[in-house]
């Protein structure tokens, strides 16, 4: 994408989100470490060496029997054994906070926020990662990610993204506020919310004593690769974005419009859709798997719009209206376009 377009998207993309927010006095707000954290799907992940054994039997198992194995347990195992430094005495060098920043009025405005790093005897500024969770999950399922960065120096940090974790309050609060938007276009739980909440996120780490806020970076994984993607495209102040299962096929319909006029002619709302590779997606039949991670609202949406099955179209129009076309931005929407 050529320098100027990209800027152009970028001012666009700015406008839309500020649009929706209103400025609040950032607060921090002390926390306690959650104990027994929410996680909205089964089964629940627990780290210990004890399970970390009977998770490798399992594969283990299923692998030389040709026993079909849940891929749940698989990701159980693989987080829970990242890679540390080995550093004598490591649980007591490494401290933790828990404490939650005022984003916005109301009880979604409380941003959950983890903070590990270890302890160190003299006051130098050094690098944070923001780590942000998938579908369902919450900040306490990156545990281990943090116990390993922070070993190598970092200030790891994650967050619970909206409707998730400290900000759920049962297993379906994700998928209310999915169907809701759907409904009433009243909130933008998907993507917009969460990356307002990492704009705020990033005021407070650039004012950090023990931060170098020139060296902050952040990395997500499945929906949390999106919020990476899209945080980072917001707020310059996140150097470095390394987005897991973040995108599809980015590029391609971006590039085919290109041939027939410039990148800004494309509205805003396309251009979201392509640049998360959504548009590709549908385009492509290659749609299921994250419909089906979010499968309730495309269900919803399906019975409203009197189809006996999901198709592209139930899926399009799911995608545009989570994406860009709230009600209340639609006059935006025409402006800038």
């Amino acid at each position: 994408m050529p320098p100027t377009s990209a800027l152009s998207f970028f001012s666009s993309f700015a406008a839309v989100v500020l649009l929706k927010f209103l400025p609040v006095l950032l607060c921090v707000i002390p926390g306690k470490p959650v104990n027994d954290p929410l996680y909205q799907e089964f089964p629940k992940p627990i780290f210990s060496e004890v399970i970390q054994l009977l998770h490798k039997l399992y594969i283990f198992v299923s692998a030389h029997f040709l026993v079909p194995f849940d891929r749940r347990y698989l990701s159980i195992h693989v987080m829970a054994s990242c890679p540390k430094e080995d550093i004598p005495n490591m649980k007591e060098l490494l401290q933790e906070q828990n404490f939650y920043l005022t984003t916005e009025e109301g009880e979604q405005g409380r941003l959950p926020v983890l903070v590990l790093s270890m302890k160190e005897t003299d006051k130098k500024k050094r690098p944070a990662i923001v780590f942000l969770h998938s579908t369902n999950k919450c900040k306490e399922w990156l545990r281990p990610l943090l116990q390993a960065y922070a070993s190598r120096g970092y200030i790891a940090v994650a967050i619970d993204s909206r409707y998730h974790g400290e900000r759920a309050t049962n297993t379906t609060t994700y998928r209310d506020a999915l169907i809701s938007s759907w409904k009433k276009g009243d909130t933008m739980p998907f993507i917009y919310d969460t990356v307002w909440d990492l704009i705020k996120l990033a005021d407070y780490l650039t004012e950090r004593e023990d931060i170098d806020s020139s060296r902050i970076g952040i990395t997500g994984e499945s929906l949390g690769g999106m919020h990476a993607w899209f945080a980072a495209f917001a707020n310059t102040r996140y150097a470095v974005v390394v987005p897991t299962i973040g995108v599809q096929d980015p590029y391609l319909n971006i590039r085919q419009r290109e041939d027939k006029g410039r990148v800004t002619d494309i509205p805003i709302g396309d251009l979201v859709m392509r640049l998360q590779g959504f548009q590709w997606a549908i385009e492509h039949d290659q749609w299921q798997a994250r419909v089906d991670s979010i499968k309730a609202v495309f269900e919803e949406a399906r019975s409203d719009l009197g189809k006996n099955e999901i198709d592209k179209e139930v899926v399009q129009k799911v995608w545009h209206l989570n994406l860009i076309h709230h009600t209340q931005y639609r006059s935006l929407h025409h402006a800038l376009c």
